[in-house]
Parts: C-alpha cells; structure tokens; sequence
C-alpha cells in the first residue's frame, strides 16, 4: 500500500532545502526527528482541506476498515469524540433542546463536549458493577430508556471497550438504536485492531453509524493519532461534515510526524498484520493459563488486554511499584486491578518478564464488594456548571455543593459526579473511597 504522506516528509528532508518557513527548528535536530517535522508546504496537503496526499491516505484508511468515511486526528481520539458529537446534535431535528443518551462511563472529552455544545445528558448506569471503570449496559436496558422518552435523541453514546477491557453488545445496541430512529456513536478508543481480528469486532462491523479510535493506543502510531469512522449507512452529512466537526476542535497546525505514523500505519496492516494480531492473541492466552496456574485470577477482556484482579493482600500501588523496580509497567492499577495491554510489538521475551516479575500469588481472593454508582441529583446544565465561577473545598464539606468539575477515577470510568450534580454523602464516601481530598464546586 503506498504511503503518501510519509513518503513527502521523507523526500522534503533528504532534500536539505533551506527552510524559511515553520517550524522554527528549521529541520535542525534536537530531539532528532526534525527533519521530517514539516508544517503545510506546498505539496503536503492540508488535514482540514485534504484533497492531495493526506485524502489519499485516508482513503487508504477508509479501504482498511471497510467504513463509509475514515478521518485523521493529531489530537486523539478527544478531538473526535467532540467531532461525532457535534456531527450528531447538528443533525438533530427534535423539538426543545438537543439531548444524548450516554452510559456513564464516558471520557472527560464527553463532558467537554456537552459544555461546549450545550446538549442535556440522560445517562445509563449499570445496576451494579465491580469497578467505576466498568459500565455494563445491556440491549434491554436501553431499549426501556429510549421508548420512555419523548422524542428520539441526538445519539445514543457508548465506550466499549472499557479500561478494563470489557466490552458491550454494540451489534444489538445498534440495532436498539436504529430501530428507535437514533445513531449509535462509539468512543472504541482501546479498540482500533478489532477490525483485523479473524472474526472482525470493530463498532463498525457490528452496526455502530459514528466511532472514534485511538489508533496510537494498540497499533504503531505516534501519541495522538487517531480515527474518526463513519459507518456506511449513516447520514450522508456525517461524511460531509465530517473535516469541519474535527477542524473546530482542533489545532491548525496538526503534527506532521503523527500525520506521518497514521499514513505508515496503512501500510502496516495491509502487510500481514491480521496474522501477527492472531499470534499476539494467542500468546496472551497462553499467558492468561501460566497467570492462572500460579495463583492469579484474570478478568475477561478484550483480546489484547491482560487485567488481573487483586488478591486480599495486593494493593495495585504497590505492585505496579515493584513491576516497575523490574522494568515491567503496567497500563493502569487500583486497589482492585491491574491491567496491561499488549500488541504484535511485544515479543516473547516481554511476556516472560511479566510473568517473571508477577512471580506466583499466594494470597487467597475474597468475594468482591459490588457497588452502585451514585445517581445525584442534577441542579443545572454540564454547561452551566463549567462556565460558573469555582471553588475547591475538601470532600467532607462537599455535601449539598454542585460539582463543577468531572470527579472521576481515570478515563473512562464512571464519574462519581457530573458538573451540575449536587454532590450527596454517598458521592463523599466514595470519593474518599478513590483518594479524592478535595473537588470543585460552584461558587
């Protein structure tokens, strides 16, 4: 598959022209990949007004992953969870006020989204769950959510899969949508490879119309890169609108280097990685049975991620502490799990180092402890809440404040209280509970 843009960028620094143009390195190392940090040259394309090198690449990706539109994001898949959101309230033709129905473990992104685009939140929260990080959301469910409104909303958004690697039915979950005249958007963030699994489990596989992929997350690219997905049964204005939703969330001078590693990446999975992602598959599960023979219990996840449950006498501190003295870092840890996530770029020996330094668990497991995640009263708009002046005072003088800032564990997880929400006692203890002293308040 050709590489268009990388190819520019390697072709402009061979060439040693003098730059009398930005960046004010001027191609000059420092770090060491300068010379092939350009900015919009003549040739080089435009990300926001594509229609050279960089629309070539992004076909190449729209080819790649079978969808009806695939966009480039320098900014993460924050950029294009504001963009599918904003795709989605401007093509609402509801009465009133735009709304979305989201499962609450949404990424602080959302909520930024919902305060800059002025939109009401109707959540979806489990009935109960192990972890804030998880938010199990069945077709059932939101189906009984969705007849019980007035009118259809915006969209209906989810995160799967889940900092902890558990997935939801999106297949299902789209088909409650479509059938109650709404779009499923997706925040697949930890997900980008599922599309080249043997059985393909991407969002847009199963149905999903808008989808948002962190592809520097699981595949070889530069932090930052990401994909904005539309399906090919969504509005045809998704596509359209698709460049002037990421430009308004977006800086005007993307990274030509993240630009470049997402153009390289094409190439990547067209060469045979289907056949290294089933090889890393199996070589998690053959680590998830040697795990489990000395003493570790290993959640279901999905197929890439690796999440253990902690033991009575583990704490996730601590043990990422000593992985870390043995040069082994995990991706996440609380007082519950560990999680660490892998890719075709780990070998063999990395997966013995891990077991290695794990070494074998002697310490017996007890019952979890289920939790219900707090459903607060709402007092005003996410809106409203971020614009009004602040205030941060210690947790145990929060009850009866409304939050003016996301009080979450990690994103994604479950935040314990929205902006707008008036904070309750069962919000402080579970606060405390996560090492919150202090949270900010309205004024």
């Amino acid at each position: 598959m050709q590489t268009p843009v990388a190819d520019f960028v390697k072709e402009y620094a061979e060439k040693k022209g003098v730059r009398f143009h930005m960046p004010g390195h001027k191609g000059k190392e420092f770090l060491g990949c300068e010379p092939f940090d350009i900015t919009e040259i003549a040739g080089a394309d435009a990300l926001y007004e594509a229609d050279g090198i960089i629309a070539e690449s992004e076909r190449n990706a729209t080819r790649l992953f079978g969808t009806g539109g695939t966009f480039f994001s320098t900014e993460g898949s924050s950029q294009c969870i504001r963009a599918m959101l904003f795709l989605a309230v401007r093509s609402w033709r509801g009465e009133g006020r735009p709304y979305v129905v989201a499962a609450r473990n949404a990424h602080k992104a959302f909520l930024y989204a919902a305060a800059l685009l002025d939109f009401d939140i109707v959540w979806l929260f489990p009935e109960e769950t192990h972890s804030l990080c998880s938010c199990r959301i069945s077709p059932e469910q939101l189906e009984e959510v969705l007849k019980g409104q007035k009118q259809p909303p915006a969209a209906v958004y989810v995160t799967s899969p889940d900092y902890l690697g558990g997935r939801l039915a999106v297949g299902e979950l789209a088909e409650v949508c479509h059938r109650n005249g709404t779009i499923l958007a997706v925040d697949n963030a930890h997900g980008a490879y599922l599309h080249f699994l043997e059985q393909p489990q991407h969002p847009m596989d199963l149905g999903a119309d808008l989808c948002c992929d962190s592809a520097h997350k699981t595949l070889p690219v530069l932090t930052g890169g990401a994909y904005l997905h539309i399906g090919k049964l969504a509005p045809e204005t998704f596509g359209a609108d698709a460049k002037q939703a990421l430009v308004l969330f977006g800086s005007t001078s993307p990274s030509y280097l993240t630009l470049a590693s997402l153009d390289l990446c094409n190439a990547y999975l067209a060469d045979g990685y289907a056949g290294k992602l089933a090889e890393t598959v199996q070589q998690l599960e053959r680590v998830c049975r040697t795990l489990r023979e000395n003493g570790w219990e290993t959640e279901e996840t999905d197929p890439l991620k690796l999440t253990l449950l902690l033991p009575e006498k583990e704490n996730g501190s601590s043990l990422a502490r000593r992985l870390g003295s043995a040069g082994v870092e995990c991706e996440y840890a609380d007082a519950q799990y560990i999680v660490f996530m892998a890719t075709p770029e780990n070998d063999s020996a990395d997966y013995g180092r891990l077991v290695q330094a794990l070494g074998v668990n002697h310490s017996p497991y007890l019952q979890r402890e289920k939790m219900r995640p707090v459903q607060c009263a709402g007092r005003c708009t996410v809106r409203e809440a971020f614009f009004a002046p602040h205030e941060k005072i210690v947790v145990e003088r929060a009850v009866g404040r409304i939050c003016g800032a996301p009080l979450v564990s990690c994103p994604p997880a479950i935040p314990v209280v929205v902006p707008g929400e008036v904070i309750d006692r069962n919000a402080v203890a579970i606060l405390k509970y996560y090492n919150n002293d202090t949270v900010e308040v309205l004024k």
